[in-house]
């Protein structure tokens, strides 16, 4: 317990719900009318409400690199893949998420498998 992570459109909704006992107050960018919103406005909402944000589109990377963070930006880079991947992928994740999360010389957390 951690971190809150925003998940973005390109990620199921339903990581909400099947990583809540690890990353409580998640959210995905569609419960809060944000899936039709550009990646910059994303990035606004999470450097204002203290979330990382969890994509597997590049374009945040570049956003980071240019405004730096936080927010910091976990890259799934796992291509098409089933929910379940992406929730056993930030469960095997969880300590390191969270300790490059708090870590001041990071912002982009980039794993793949």
């Amino acid at each position: 317990m951690c971190i809150k992570l925003l998940f973005d459109q390109n990620l199921s909704y339903r990581l909400v719900s099947r990583l809540k006992d690890i990353y409580p107050n998640s959210i995905h960018i569609a419960s809060i009318n944000l899936d039709k919103s550009s990646d910059r406005d994303v990035w606004k909402y999470a450097k204002e409400n203290n979330y990382t944000i969890v994509t597997k589109d590049s374009d945040f990377n570049e956003i980071c690199m240019l405004y730096d963070f936080p927010p910091h930006i976990i890259w799934l880079r796992l291509g098409n893949s089933r929910v379940s991947t992406a929730e056993e992928v930030l469960r095997k994740y969880e300590d390191k998420i969270c300790k490059i999360v708090k870590d001041a010389e990071i912002g982009i957390i980039d794993i793949s498998t």
